[in-house]
């Protein structure tokens, strides 16, 4: 009975090793036996055992290159061939540097020639100011040719269509200018986008191209950090220049509150 035993004992043990020593084995060489995974992709349809294993890649992660990150890689490796895309424009790539080393200069286009009923061309009184404000200051320059920017003088500060400061056919006029250049070196103001009901950020009617967006109440996702300027919105009213003396008694500059309220509102 003992004798039994043993035996039973023994050959348990052996089934025990061999179990562990082939099972082992073949754990440890599946990846290394291309001809057995293609025999059994074979049998499987044409399907790799790989790709029915479950993916930790994100789905945007798994779809292939776009055009437009086709043309960021491209430009990444061979600059200078490529224009980058407009959402990845920085100064380094978007901006034209060689007429700004000397002088700082700031050309605004004269206004638009009147159409054939003798009207002028559309111009909000807060767009006058602000190209008023530019052409009285010591960056103005009336040569194109020194100008290290270029202010537009179409009025793109009102993008609502239902606006009455709404200026039409912009991209028409924009092709126009003679030194636009796919707005390069432009600087492009704008308070309002898109319309009723949802008034859409990035719904400005035309294409800025590669201009400089100073735009009112920009979000942190439609902003070309280090590129576009995020400006205040200012009223209809605003002066342009200002009257009497503030009282300001000193310059508490940052300010010290913790928290900063705005508000913005059109109707």
């Amino acid at each position: 009975m003992q004798a039994k035993k043993r035996y039973i004992l023994v050959f348990v043990s052996c089934a025990f090793l061999a179990y562990c020593y082939f099972g082992g084995y073949r754990l440890k060489v599946a990846p290394h036996r291309p001809r057995r995974a293609q025999h059994e992709s074979a049998k499987d349809g044409g399907v790799q055992p790989y790709a029915q294993l479950p993916s930790f890649m994100g789905y945007e992660q798994r779809q292939p290159l776009t055009n437009e990150s086709t043309v960021a890689v491209a430009t990444a490796a061979a600059p200078g061939k490529r224009k980058p895309p407009v959402a990845a424009c920085r100064m380094e790539t978007c901006f034209d540097f060689t007429k700004c080393y000397d002088q700082f200069l700031v050309y605004v286009y004269p206004p638009e020639p009147l159409n054939s009923l003798g009207a002028a061309p559309p111009s909000s009184p807060n767009y006058q100011k602000i190209l008023t404000a530019i052409q009285e200051s010591r960056y103005h320059t009336s040569d194109p040719a020194a100008a290290c920017l270029f202010v537009l003088g179409i009025d793109t500060l009102d993008r609502d269509s239902l606006s009455e400061d709404y200026v039409r056919n912009v991209p028409s006029r924009l092709a126009r200018l003679p030194h636009w250049n796919n707005g390069r070196n432009h600087i492009i103001f704008n308070l309002y986008s898109g319309t009723w009901p949802d008034y859409a950020e990035h719904s400005l009617g035309f294409d800025a191209g590669e201009a400089i967006l100073a735009k009112a109440s920009m979000s942190v996702l439609q902003m070309r950090h280090g590129f576009d300027v995020s400006i205040p919105l200012f009223h209809k009213q605003f002066p342009l220049r200002a009257g009497a003396t503030g009282s300001v008694q000193s310059n508490n500059f940052p300010a010290n509150k913790k928290y900063l309220l705005a508000f913005k509102g059109k109707r």
